[in-house]
C-alpha cells in the first residue's frame, strides 16, 4: 500500500494538487458546495493511478482541488462503499491520499435514516459518535502499523472543538442542527422493521452505509474529524414504507443549502 500511496500521490502534485488544508468528503447528492470552490484543478477517479472507481450512479467520481474561503481543500465529490464490491482498504485509500497531500482536518458529509424519530426528513445531524457494524476495520490488514497505530484510540472520534464550531454556526444561522450516534451498515439493501427497531434499542440515531471507514481512518491519521448527516428518510418501523431513491435524492437536495453554510463557515475558521 505505501508504495501505492506514493505513486498516486506523486500523480496529483503532478497534476497540481498543493498541499491542500482541508479535505471534504461529498456524500449522496451533496454536490452544491463545488459551486462555492474556486476549483483549480479536478481529475476523475478512472484517470488517478491505484484510485477505485464510483459505481453508484448518483456519485461523481471525482477529486477536486480549490479554495474556499481563502483555504486550499481537496474534495471527493463521490465517494465508496463495500456495498459496491471494495474492500475497506479501497474505501479509505483517498483519506489516506488526502493526508499525505497535506490535509489536517476532514469534513465528511453522507445522506441517512432517522432513526432517532425526533428527528425529521431533511434535518442535518452532527455525529458525534458511531456505531461500527460493517463486519471488520480498514485498521485490519498486514502491515497496517507502518502507516500508524495500530490500535487507534476512538475515544473521541470527531473533533469536539470543530463540532462546537458547528453548533454554534447553526445557532447562528437558524439551521437545525441535531446532534447523534450514526451506525453504519453495509447495504446496499434497507433495513427491516426488526432492524430498525435493533438500531434504535442499542443507541443509533441514524444510520447509512458509509462514512465510518473514512472516520476510523482519518482517526489513524491523525486528522481532525467532522460529518454530518443529511436526513433523508424517517424510519419509523410502525409506520414504515417502501424507500423511494428519488425522494432521498430530493430531500438531500432541499437540505443542501444549509449543510453549505455549515461548511464554509466552518472553513472560515480553521
Amino acid at each position: 500500500m505505501i508504495k501505492y500511496i506514493e505513486e498516486t500521490v506523486d500523480y496529483l502534485k503532478g497534476r497540481g494538487f498543493d498541499a491542500p488544508e482541508i479535505g471534504i468528503i461529498l456524500g449522496t447528492g451533496l454536490g452544491q458546495l463545488l459551486d462555492d470552490i474556486t476549483i483549480l484543478q479536478e481529475v476523475s477517479y478512472n484517470h488517478i493511478p491505484n484510485f477505485p472507481t464510483a459505481t453508484v450512479e448518483f456519485h461523481k467520481g471525482k477529486l477536486i482541488y480549490g479554495r474556499l474561503e481563502g483555504k486550499k481543500v481537496v474534495v471527493m465529490q463521490g465517494r465508496f462503499h463495500l456495498y459496491e464490491g471494495y474492500t475497506l482498504q479501497d474505501i479509505t485509500f483517498p483519506v489516506r491520499i488526502m493526508e499525505k497531500l497535506g490535509i489536517k482536518t476532514l469534513l465528511v458529509s453522507n445522506a441517512a435514516g432517522a432513526i432517532n424519530l425526533n428527528f425529521k426528513k431533511g434535518d442535518l445531524m452532527l455525529i458525534k459518535d458511531h456505531i461500527n457494524l460493517q463486519g471488520s476495520s480498514p485498521l485490519a490488514f498486514k502491515g497496517v502499523a507502518k502507516l500508524g497505530e495500530r490500535f487507534t484510540d476512538m475515544s473521541s472520534p470527531y473533533d469536539v472543538k470543530v463540532n462546537t464550531a458547528l453548533k454554534t454556526i447553526a445557532n447562528t444561522h437558524g439551521i437545525t442542527l441535531h446532534e447523534g450516534v450514526y451506525a453504519s451498515v453495509v447495504g446496499p439493501q434497507l433495513e427491516t422493521r426488526a432492524e430498525y427497531r435493533m438500531l434504535k434499542i442499542i443507541g443509533a440515531d441514524a444510520v447509512g452505509m458509509s462514512t465510518v471507514p473514512e472516520v476510523i481512518v482519518a482517526n489513524h491519521l491523525n486528522l481532525k474529524v467532522a460529518a454530518v448527516s443529511v436526513l433523508t428518510d424517517e424510519c419509523d418501523p410502525d409506520n414504515l414504507e417502501p424507500i423511494s431513491i428519488p425522494d432521498i435524492l430530493d430531500a438531500a437536495a432541499r437540505a443542501e443549502p444549509h449543510m453549505v453554510v455549515l461548511f464554509k463557515e466552518l472553513i472560515k475558521t480553521l
